[in-house]
């Protein structure tokens, strides 16, 4: 009996252990050449854009068709995260990542439940708010480290809950530190276009109310492509 015993608490540290080492694993987010993993934001099984080719995920707005937003969205959700992303954009083009993203009818967007850090050309004549690299609408980029379009530019996003902070690194430089909640985020809302959603063509919205959500690239015009993303559950 003690056997049996000492043997089953051997195997329930071994799982312990292989979760914990599961969990502390970058996992890539990007196949070769199969989209497995990231399904179109509301999808009716009618939008295009989208394509995958040698591990580069790329929209084209002018291959684009269905209605609707056309973002990719992860099929799983997260709360507490890394993630790690290439990027570049076509002259004049942007996009976006968010997280926190809810996926339901009654939200039209993305980006009416999910905070973006801002992908851009630099060209763009943007306020600092929404240069690339800026939590959209809320804190500008410390410093403009971004390269041209037609470039590849990358993102080392991390997303804690845990000690209610976010912080963006743009091509190795640390540009961008935020609170995820409390009355110092509220702040950041209030006079932006997401606060008092009632009175917003979008009526329905709950920016940055969701811990847990799935992440998603943005459509936009133009052409957008990603490579290399991988993720870190914390």
């Amino acid at each position: 009996m003690k056997k049996i015993l000492l043997l089953l608490s051997f195997i329930f540290i071994a799982c312990n252990n292989n979760q914990k080492e599961n969990k502390g694993e970058w996992v890539s987010l990007i196949q070769q050449d199969s989209m497995d993993g990231w399904h179109y934001y509301q999808d009716d099984g009618n939008k295009t854009g989208w394509d995958i080719d040698n591990g580069v995920l790329t929209f084209t707005s002018a291959n684009a068709s269905g209605n609707g937003d056309k973002s990719l969205v992860s099929d799983k959700e997260y709360t507490n995260f890394k993630i790690h992303l290439e990027w570049k954009v076509s002259p004049g083009s942007n996009s976006g990542f968010f997280w926190g993203v809810k996926e339901d009818e009654k939200y039209e967007f993305p980006y009416v439940t999910g905070p973006e850090i801002q992908i851009l050309d630099p060209a763009n004549p943007d306020p600092p708010l929404i240069q690339a690299g800026a939590l959209y609408g809320m804190v500008a980029p410390s410093e403009f480290v971004t390269n041209p379009a037609g470039e590849w530019n990358s993102y080392d996003i991390t997303i804690d809950h845990r000690i209610n902070k976010g912080v963006v690194v743009h091509n190795g430089t640390k540009i961008v530190e935020f609170p995820l909640s409390g009355e110092e985020w509220d702040a950041m809302v209030a006079p932006t276009k997401f606060n008092n959603c009632d009175h917003k063509p979008w009526h329905n919205c709950d920016f940055g109310k969701f811990k847990t959500g799935k992440i998603s690239i943005q459509d936009h015009p133009g052409v957008i492509s990603f490579r290399n993303i991988k993720i870190l559950e914390l």
